[in-house]
């Protein structure tokens, strides 16, 4: 059985934690605060806000040291929703990577909303998760146990595709913000 560690206990770390665990894995739960809990899973989810990440990889970067770490965040100005906060060209996902250089870093479930995780679909449509890493044995690992939950799970490319997927997550919050789409809507890929 696969055990994978989730930090976060909110809506998003809850709703990821329901799709893996229907697929099978152990979750263990570490609060978005907390910087002195043994990491058991091989892959770890920071299911936090942006600005946790750092400290998350300050608190635990020895433990992270070959895990795969799945970056779920979306580096906004929420002060004034008009903006991402990385530099132009990057990502969140790129800067967590330079923190982490002995991890491998995955871009994933930042396009998704807690509901269309939970319910797994998006307007009738199944809920796909997109992941981006430059690790294809750590992206093929999460694929398969997105997947193992009941959900679609599509390579994205390399990290550097975690830009696009962070601008496609803002669009869609601001959407969301502005009462223009549901908190249960959202993108999703039609074959």
């Amino acid at each position: 059985m696969t055990t994978i560690t989730i930090f976060g206990n909110g809506n998003m770390g809850q709703a990821i934690a329901g799709v893996l665990a229907r697929g099978g894995a152990d979750i263990q739960h570490i609060g978005s605060d907390e910087t002195s809990t043994q990491i058991s899973g091989d892959i770890v989810v920071l299911a936090v806000p942006y600005p946790a990440l750092a400290v998350i990889a300050d608190a635990y970067g020895d433990q992270l040291a070959g895990k795969t770490v799945v970056d779920i965040t979306n580096p906004l100005d929420f002060a004034t929703f008009d903006a991402l906060v990385v530099p132009a060209g990057s990502s969140a996902a790129a800067g967590l990577a330079e923190r982490l250089p002995e991890a491998k870093v995955l871009k994933a479930f930042n396009t998704n909303f807690a509901a269309t995780l939970a319910s797994g679909t998006v307007g009738g449509a199944p809920t796909t998760v997109l992941v981006a890493g430059d690790d294809a044995d750590a992206k093929a690992a999460l694929v398969a146990a997105v997947q193992a939950g009941g959900l679609k799970a599509v390579d994205a490319g390399s990290l550097a595709r975690a830009h696009e997927l962070e601008a496609l997550g803002f669009l869609q919050l601001t959407l969301a913000a502005a009462e223009k789409i549901t908190w249960t809507g959202g993108f999703t890929l039609a074959n």
